[in-house]
């Protein structure tokens, strides 16, 4: 059954919050990852910019919807709800599964090669809050480490471009339109 109208902005949005908070997932988690990243570019890098970029990202509506749709796999296969053979391969995080990578990869594109390619580092690397979630026995997060690599890699690719933007001199109101611009988009 299809539903006649969309599913308002900010509902989908809370529910994508929502969902990070209930698997222990918090906004300064993904942020202190985001300043590691990008800290050796700019030794100003306070952990609040870093907090409003992981806010930011938070506010597209691709990683909104590949939260829910992660997330929602994760918790169906701790539960046992897939089928056969997806939900031994989801539950074991099988290696050569790369479904999970493929719709945070999905998510990352939009902020450019610096998020593709620090995606690709956070994936390897598991650092921070991405190996807890890794390796928690009691949890099945096979979609929703690599969510968390998306998010933090396309926070930090937005910071290093503010940042170029400052040092460049532009004007505060060109760098909040061309942020306003990347969302969107």
């Amino acid at each position: 059954m299809k539903y006649a109208e969309p599913v308002h902005c900010h509902i989908v949005e809370k529910a994508a919050r929502d969902l990070l908070k209930e698997r222990g997932v918090e906004i300064i988690d993904i942020a202190e990852i985001v300043h590691k990243m990008q800290v050796q570019y700019t030794d100003t890098l306070t952990l609040e910019e870093c907090i409003e970029s992981v806010d930011r990202v938070l506010e597209k509506r691709e990683i909104q919807h590949a939260i829910l749709v992660g997330v929602e796999l994760d918790k169906l296969a701790e539960q046992g709800r897939l089928s056969e053979p997806l939900q031994s391969i989801v539950a074991m995080d099988e290696g050569l599964f790369g479904v999970d990578e493929t719709i945070a990869l999905g998510s990352v594109f939009g902020y450019g090669s610096i998020a593709v390619t620090t995606f690709g580092f956070l994936d390897k690397e598991k650092t921070g809050i991405i190996k807890e979630l890794d390796t928690k026995g009691n949890q099945i997060n096979t979609f929703l480490d690599d969510l968390i690599c998306s998010i933090a890699a396309n926070a930090s690719s937005r910071l290093a471009h503010r940042i170029r933007d400052r040092q460049e001199k532009l004007r505060e109101e060109e760098i909040i339109r061309r942020d306003i611009e990347e969302r969107i988009g």
